[in-house]
C-alpha cells in the first residue's frame, strides 16, 4: 500500500503540474484510474452490512460467559466502555483542535465533491435529542439495510447478540455457528479485497493528486501526526493511570512485562494473532490469574479495541474536514457513539476497521472516495493502533484481576 501511495501520488502530482486540464489526463482519470478506485470501494461497501451484523452480534454473544463469571464480565464491560469512550474523546478533541483536514483551496474542495465516488446512501440527516434515540431502533431491519441506516443496523446487531447470549439450547448455538461461518467467509473475502489495495490506492491517489496537486499530501502528514499523538496519549497516559490507580501495579512493571505482546501486535497488526502471546505474557510476566486473563483477553481481542475506536473517530472527522463537510455537535456525538460500538464490532485482523470507517462516512454524508487518502498510510497506523488495542486488553486484565483479589492481597505491585 505504501508503494501504491508513493507511486500514485508522485505520478498524479507530476501529471497535475505538467498536464492539468488536458484531454488525455481527463480521459485517463475518467476511464482508467477512477473506475478502478470505485470498483475497489464498491467491493468494500458490499461487505459492510454482513461484517457489521456478524462481528458485532458475535462480540456481544461472547458475553454469555457472564452467566459463569458475572462479576468479571461486568467489570470488563464497564472498563471497556469507559476507556473506549476516553480514547475516542481524545482523538476527536485533538482532530478538532489541530484541524488536519483544513487548508485545501475552495476550488479543490469543489473538485473533490464533484468527482467523488458515491458512498453508501445515508438513511436521513442525523437527528438530535430524543429523535436520535428513537431513530436508533429500526422498525424494519431490511429497510434499514437497504437505506444504509447503519446506526439502526448496529442496534439490531447488539440486540441479536444479547438474544444469543441469553438463549440456551442447540438451536441458538447453531444460529451462532452460522453467524460465525458467515463472518469467516466475509473476513476471507475482505482479505481478498485488501490484496487489491496497492493497485487501488495507486489509482485513488493518482486521481486525487492529479486533480489537486500535492496539497492533499501535506494534510495527510498532519493527520498521521494527530493519530499517532492521540494513540500515544492513550497508551502512556490513560493506560498508565488505569493500571496504577485501579490495577495496583506500577506502569513501569506493566509496560516491561507487556513488551513481547506489544512487539507482536506491532509486527502483525492483528489482535487475534497476538492473543496467544498476550495470554503468555499475562501468565508469566504479569502474574495474573489464568481464569481472569483468559476471559478478559479473549473477549478483548474483539470487544476492547480502544486504538481502533480512536483511529476511526479521527479518520472520519479528518475526511469530513478535507471534503468541507461541517458536522454539528449531535453528528459528532453520533460518530463518537458509533466508534465506541465499532471497538466491539471491528474484526481483530489487519485493516479490519476500513469497512467500518466507510460505513460511518456514508452515514454522515462524506464522499467515500476520501478513504483512498488514508489507505496508503493505514498499514503503519494499523500497526500502531493494534499495539494500543493489545496493551489495553492487558491493562483491562490487570484492573479486573486486582479488583477481584481478596482484600488481604489487594495491594499488588
Amino acid at each position: 500500500m505504501l508503494i501504491g501511495l508513493v507511486a500514485g501520488a508522485s505520478l498524479g502530482g507530476a501529471a497535475h503540474l505538467g498536464a492539468a486540464g488536458s484531454p488525455w489526463l481527463d480521459s485517463l482519470i475518467r476511464y482508467g484510474t477512477e473506475p478502478i478506485g470505485r470498483v475497489f470501494l464498491r467491493l468494500l461497501f458490499m461487505l459492510v452490512i454482513p461484517l457489521i451484523v456478524t462481528a458485532l452480534s458475535l462480540g456481544v454473544a461472547g458475553l454469555g460467559d457472564l452467566r459463569r463469571l458475572s462479576r468479571i464480565g461486568v467489570l470488563t464491560l464497564v472498563y471497556t466502555a469507559v476507556v473506549s469512550s476516553i480514547a475516542v474523546l481524545i482523538g476527536v478533541t485533538l482532530v478538532n483542535w489541530v484541524q488536519p483536514g483544513r487548508g485545501l483551496d475552495p476550488e479543490d474542495l469543489a473538485a473533490l465533491g464533484a468527482h467523488a465516488a458515491g458512498a453508501p446512501a445515508a438513511a436521513a440527516p442525523v437527528a438530535s435529542g430524543i429523535d436520535l434515540l428513537v431513530n436508533m431502533v429500526p422498525n424494519n431491519i431490511v429497510k434499514a439495510m437497504a437505506e444504509g441506516d447503519m446506526l439502526a443496523l448496529m442496534v439490531f446487531s447488539l440486540f441479536l447478540g444479547i438474544g444469543l447470549a441469553a438463549t440456551p439450547g442447540e438451536a441458538a448455538r447453531r444460529l451462532e455457528e452460522g453467524l460465525q461461518g458467515l463472518n469467516d467467509v466475509v473476513m476471507r473475502l475482505l482479505g481478498f479485497v485488501i490484496q487489491l489495495a496497492p493497485v487501488a490506492v495507486a489509482c485513488l491517489l493518482f486521481t486525487l493528486t492529479a486533480r489537486l496537486g500535492y496539497d492533499v499530501l501535506a494534510r495527510l502528514g498532519v493527520y498521521v501526526a494527530v493519530v499517532v499523538g492521540a494513540l500515544a496519549i492513550q497508551q502512556f497516559g490513560i493506560y498508565s493511570a488505569a493500571v496504577a490507580w485501579f490495577g495496583g501495579m506500577s506502569p513501569l512493571k506493566f509496560f516491561r512485562g507487556s513488551r513481547a505482546a506489544m512487539l507482536t501486535a506491532f509486527s502483525t497488526a492483528s489482535s487475534n494473532a497476538t492473543l496467544p502471546t498476550a495470554l503468555l505474557v499475562a501468565d508469566r510476566e504479569l502474574g495474573l490469574p489464568p481464569h481472569i486473563s483468559r476471559f478478559v483477553l479473549t473477549l478483548g481481542s474483539t470487544a476492547n479495541q480502544n486504538g481502533t475506536a480512536l483511529f476511526e473517530g479521527v479518520t472520519v472527522l479528518f475526511l469530513a474536514q478535507v471534503f468541507g463537510v461541517e458536522l454539528t455537535l449531535s453528528q459528532q456525538v453520533t460518530v463518537v457513539f458509533i466508534c465506541i460500538l465499532g471497538g466491539i464490532g471491528t474484526a481483530g485482523v489487519p485493516a479490519g476497521s476500513i469497512p467500518v470507517i466507510i460505513m460511518i462516512l456514508g452515514l454522515i454524508g462524506v464522499p467515500a472516495e476520501g478513504i483512498g487518502i488514508v489507505l496508503g498510510v493505514d498499514r503503519f497506523l494499523d500497526m500502531c493502533r493494534t499495539t494500543i488495542n493489545v496493551t489495553g486488553d492487558l491493562a483491562a486484565a490487570v484492573v479486573v484481576a486486582h479488583q477481584e483479589r481478596p482484600a488481604p492481597h489487594a495491594t499488588g505491585t
